[in-house]
């Protein structure tokens, strides 16, 4: 191809190799300014080397524009980088919320969300910190937008005319543009090759935000009505009247999936664990009862299952979980609170401020911050899930005189990278101290290392560790009796289960009450800890099951062989 009639001219005493040097180094930049990834956990970013599709999309536009116009104007200049600015926001927010924040960014609470967290910091600083601030990240955007006018406009002038007139650049062009093309069509192989588009991030949002303010499009997205719309409005005295006034306890287990019992490994060495978490349960005087069910995600995306367990809705569709954020429906929470009792939210997980929980409505809400840990640190997630119950349980000890409370707690621990694996300690007064563990087992497990090619031997530590100090919380004594639902919330990552696992999790229900207990046997559920194989269903349709079970108009099941004689 000829080059354009009015490209820019090349000083003869300009010298080319240093020209192409910048050219080189231009275009570089601009790629990485749209490929990099997050330093997880931090809010820092990492250099990527693949291929950014915006990018690609930048340099034909230029090819086009330059083809066109020929030189560009410095107007002209300022838009692209305007424009490339927004991609490199978008990137950055795209990668860091998921870091940070375990999820993808969401405008319609992290919008309103920046501004309050900015305003709360200024109220640490003097003024003349916060002004320094506020100096420091404006120079910060002006010398980034700089950097990418002074980019796009070296390439502009150097790259642009050269490829135009240069076959194997043409060559080199189309293969990205084919490239890029195939890695938004789905085609996994280039995802080493292509980094993640930032459009798509933004067109999500515009959706959502669309959504969440058009009564019609909610509708058409969230089912018209749940098992807790019909819950909310029956009769005040049979929706929950098989509980008579006993708590209720919702315990999501972090990565606990069907994979502890479909692979003959994992099922092996954690069998003596789990006969022994049987056992634990037994003498508590109680009984168990388990079923499989489908989740609504895979080694990831807990929040998608919490909050469809919430909701009795099915949202293995990220966005039907975003919209419903916006809205004002109920939950499992507005239930128990519209029948007396007092909910608490325990997220040990968390250690920043959550927008999204003045949806969940919680009466009482107990991040990491509130617990007050004074231990050592055990990996990533810092506090272990033993320290989080036993704090809980002193913060708001139960009594006979308070209402029934209905606790919602979604444990950390058994997380990947699954090390280190906490010290279990059999003194539950003493975990609540600054020091919880011996020194010599605090070295040790602060001494391993996460294994990230080999997973499988510390997540199946990880889950025997689970199951050890779940079975120690429900055999200790306590003034009144609770029904805990314990549920898996996903797989865990498919270098542990293998290719092709299904996305089924286990749930257990424990209580003293056999009769209680039956209900759920009659919707499918099987004495002991060995659910059936066969998933009864989506996690979400248990909403519905739960209900029916606690309902004093419940089904009453035939009689059946008694649960004692049932179980292990």
């Amino acid at each position: 191809m000829s080059p354009p009639a009015r490209g820019p001219a090349t000083p003869v005493n300009d010298r080319p190799w240093r020209r192409i040097a910048f050219a080189v180094l231009a275009l570089l930049f601009l790629n990485s300014m749209l490929s990099f990834r997050d330093w997880w956990p931090t809010p820092g970013i990492l250099p990527d080397h693949r291929l950014a599709p915006e990018f690609v999309l930048l340099c034909l536009a230029l090819l086009a524009a330059v083809a066109w116009r020929g030189n560009l104007s410095p107007r002209t200049l300022s838009v692209f980088a305007l424009v490339y600015l927004l991609l490199v926001l978008g990137r950055y927010a795209d990668v860091t919320v998921h870091s940070l924040f375990g999820r993808p960014i969401n405008l319609y609470w992290d919008g309103v969300q920046i501004p309050r967290f900015l305003w709360v910091s200024a109220q640490e600083l003097a003024w003349w910190q916060s002004t320094a601030v506020l100096a420091a990240v404006g120079l910060l955007f002006g010398l980034l937008f700089c950097s990418l006018r002074w980019a796009i406009a070296v390439s502009a002038r150097d790259a642009v005319p050269f490829a135009l007139r240069t076959p194997w650049a043409w060559a080199i062009t189309l293969a990205s543009v084919l490239l890029v093309s195939a890695n938004l069509a789905g085609v996994r192989a280039t995802w080493p090759i292509v980094a993640k588009p930032v459009l798509p991030t933004y067109w999500r949002q515009a959706q959502l935000l669309a959504t969440a303010f058009s009564p019609q499009r909610q509708a058409s997205l969230l089912p018209a009505s749940t098992a807790i719309d019909a819950a909310m409005a029956a009769a005040p005295g049979t929706v929950l009247g098989a509980l008579g006034g006993r708590d209720v306890y919702l315990i999501m287990l972090e990565s606990l999936g069907a994979v502890v019992y479909d692979d003959a490994r994992a099922d092996s060495a954690l069998r003596a664990s789990r006969e022994r978490f049987a056992a634990d349960i037994a003498a508590g005087g109680r009984q168990v009862v388990s079923a499989f069910f489908r989740s609504p995600t895979f080694a990831g995306g807990s929040d998608l299952t919490h909050l469809g367990l919430l909701s009795g809705m099915d949202l293995s569709d990220p966005m039907r979980h975003d919209v419903l954020l916006t809205t004002q429906r109920p939950t499992l929470n507005t239930l128990f609170r519209a029948h007396g009792y007092q909910t608490f939210g325990l997220y040990p997980a968390l250690d920043w401020e959550w927008p999204e929980r003045a949806f969940y409505g919680f009466d009482v809400f107990l991040a990491r911050r509130d617990l007050g840990y004074a231990g050592p640190a055990m990996g990533f997630w810092q506090v272990p899930d033993q320290f989080s119950a036993a704090r809980f349980e002193q913060l708001h000890p139960r009594s006979n005189s308070a209402p029934p409370r209905f606790v919602f707690f979604p444990t950390i621990t058994c997380h990947l990278p699954f090390s280190p694996v906490p010290p279990y300690q059999p003194d539950w007064a003493r975990v609540l101290g600054p020091q919880p563990f011996d020194a010599a087992e605090v070295r040790r497990a602060q001494a391993e290392q996460p294994n990230w090619l080999n997973m499988f031997p510390d997540f199946l530590r990880m889950v025997a560790y689970t199951y050890q100090w779940l079975g120690a919380y429900l055999r200790q004594p306590s003034p009144r009796e609770a029904i805990y639902l314990l549920i898996g919330d996903h797989q865990p990552a498919a270098n542990i289960t293998g290719e092709a696992a299904s996305w089924d999790v286990p749930v257990h229900i424990v209580s003293s009450d056999g009769e209680l207990l039956d209900r759920f046997i009659a919707q499918g559920f099987q004495p002991g800890l060995e659910p059936p194989r066969q998933a009864l269903g989506p996690l979400h349709t248990l909403t519905g099951m739960m209900l029916q079970a606690f309902s004093a108009a419940g089904h009453r099941p035939p009689p059946s062989l008694p649960l004692a004689q049932a179980r292990p």
